[in-house]
């Protein structure tokens, strides 16, 4: 249980860490792929980014967000 729930955040850090990358370079927003990236993404991105609000244009929520899948992912470890 513990080792499928490990996999599931590590995907979710994959995906983030593509709509990451996806900000430095042009992108079609419209894009299948790219809206489904941002539907999984955003429910858990813009309640970080209310809390700490972009400073000098850089988006420290991912940073946050990956901290604490990275706790997440040692607390499931652990558990099981």
């Amino acid at each position: 249980m513990g080792d499928i729930l490990g996999k599931l955040i590590s995907l979710y850090e994959i995906a983030l860490l593509i709509r990451i990358v996806l900000s430095w370079v042009p992108h079609n927003p419209y894009n299948q792929a790219v809206q489904f990236l941002y539907k999984i993404t955003d429910p858990v991105l813009n309640p970080v980014r209310k809390l700490i609000p972009p400073f000098r244009g850089i988006d420290f929520s991912p940073v946050i967000v990956f901290v604490g899948l990275g706790l997440a992912k040692r607390i499931v470890g652990g558990m099981f």
